[in-house]
C-alpha cells in the first residue's frame, strides 16, 4: 500500500492552520502544521515532505523570504504560496522567488486540494519516478531488461556505450512517461560524467542513432516539449 503524501503547512494564523490540517487530513494527506519558519526548518531537517503550503504575509520572516532561502539551500519540494493579496505583482514575485503555484485568500478548499494534487503530479512527472524496476520493456525489435541494464535487438546483444545505456535505463525505468532533462542528467552523470557531452540532447541524439530507423523522425524516444524525453515502449512482466 502506498504511503500518504506528506504536506507541511506554514501559516501564522492558528485558525487557518487547524482548518487546513483537518481538511487536508480528511483528503488522505499526512499533514504537519507549523507557526513559524524555525519550526519549519526543524521539520524539514527531520523528515521528508512532498509539498509545502506557505503563507506569504508572516512575521518575522515572511513567505517570500522563506521561499527564497529554501531554494538557495537547495530545497526542491513543491511550494504552494498563500496570500491575502490579489495583486498580480505579488504572484510574479512569489513565483520568481521559487514558488511553484499561488493561491489568493479567501479560497475554496476544493481548489486548494486540486492545486496540491496538480503540483504533486507535476513533481512526479518531472522527477521521472521509476515505474518498473525489473521488467522488460520492448520497442520495435529492441528489448531492454531494466533490472539487468541489457539491450538486445531481435534476441541479439546490442553494443552500446555506457553513457547511452544509462540514459536508456533512465527512460526505460519510466516508460511512456516524460522524464525531465534535469532528472536525466542527474541519473546519468552520476557514474559516467566524463563520457557525457555538455547537453543531454546530444546524448539523446546518439541514442536515437542506435535505436531509431530515422533519428530525425523518432518513433520510440519522443521529445516532450518543455519537459524532456519519453520512451514509448510495451512493458512485459
Amino acid at each position: 500500500m502506498d504511503r500518504p503524501e506528506k504536506i507541511i503547512v506554514l501559516d501564522d494564523e492558528a485558525e487557518l492552520r487547524n482548518m487546513l490540517q483537518r481538511f487536508l487530513t480528511g483528503q488522505g494527506f499526512e499533514v504537519r502544521v507549523v507557526a513559524d519558519s524555525k519550526r519549519l526548518d526543524r521539520y524539514l531537517l527531520r523528515e521528508p515532505f512532498d509539498l509545502l503550503v506557505l503563507d506569504l504575509m508572516m512575521e518575522p520572516e515572511d513567505g517570500l523570504s522563506v521561499c527564497r532561502r529554501l531554494r538557495a539551500e537547495g530545497q526542491t519540494l513543491p511550494i504552494l504560496m498563500l496570500t491575502a493579496k490579489g495583486d498580480p505583482v505579488d504572484k510574479v514575485v512569489g513565483l520568481e522567488m521559487g514558488a511553484d503555484d499561488y493561491l489568493a485568500k479567501p479560497f475554496l478548499p476544493r481548489e486548494l486540494v486540486a492545486r496540491i494534487r496538480a503540483l504533486l503530479r507535476r513533481q512526479k512527472m518531472a522527477a521521472g519516478e521509476p515505474t518498473v524496476t525489473s521488467n522488460k520493456v520492448r520497442f520495435g525489435d529492441f528489448c531492454l531488461d531494466v533490472g539487468k541494464q541489457m539491450l538486445t535487438r531481435a534476441g541479439e546483444s546490442v553494443e552500446i556505450h555506457s553513457a547511452q545505456m544509462l540514459l536508456l535505463h533512465a527512460l526505460g525505468s519510466s516508460p511512456n512517461r516524460p522524464v525531465s532533462r534535469d532528472n536525466l542528467i542527474a541519473r546519468t552523470r552520476g557514474r559516467d560524467h566524463d563520457a557525457l557531452d555538455r547537453s543531454i540532447d546530444v546524448q539523446v541524439l546518439r541514442l536515437r542513432q542506435i535505436v531509431e530507423d530515422d533519428p530525425s523522425k523518432p518513433r520510440f524516444i519522443k521529445t516532450v516539449w518543455g519537459v524532456g524525453y519519453m520512451l514509448m515502449a510495451d512493458i512485459e512482466p
